[in-house]
């Protein structure tokens, strides 16, 4: 797997619907590949009244169902193909999942190509500043 493939997956699921009037899916899609060697998707979930979740947190809760292992990569995009950078919730979820996210690779850029960490996204994380005391 290489994050051109990847991004293609997450980009592949970034169509949006319209559910009803207050429900849209898929302006945003995710991709994750796994240790396993499994892919999951995710789309975001947008409602109204502000009920909602991100494509990260539905492809990494797909992983989770289906097994539990290690991500290795994760493209998020847009539906204008722009690469985007998980929002802080998804941030914390993934930090708080440990030993499954702590590798992550999230891709940052295709040209050239950049990744970055969940700890670079997420410096200086609360329960590792309690930890110092």
């Amino acid at each position: 797997m290489n994050f051109k493939e990847l991004y293609e997956k997450a980009f592949s699921v970034s169509k949006e619907t319209y559910i009803t009037k207050d429900v849209e899916i898929g302006s945003v899609g995710c991709a994750i590949y796994t240790e396993s060697g499994h892919i999951y998707l995710g789309k975001n979930l947008n409602m109204s009244c502000a009920i909602g979740t991100c494509a990260e947190r539905n492809a990494i809760a797909s992983m989770l169902t289906n097994e539990n292992s290690k991500i290795l990569m994760m493209a998020c995009v847009h539906k204008s193909g722009k690469i985007i950078m998980p929002c802080g919730a998804c941030r914390e979820f993934m930090y708080l999942l440990g030993d499954i996210c702590n590798d992550i690779e999230i891709l940052f850029s295709l040209e050239p190509l950049k990744t970055i960490s969940i700890k670079e996204l997420l410096p200086n994380w609360w329960r590792d500043e309690l930890k110092k005391d």
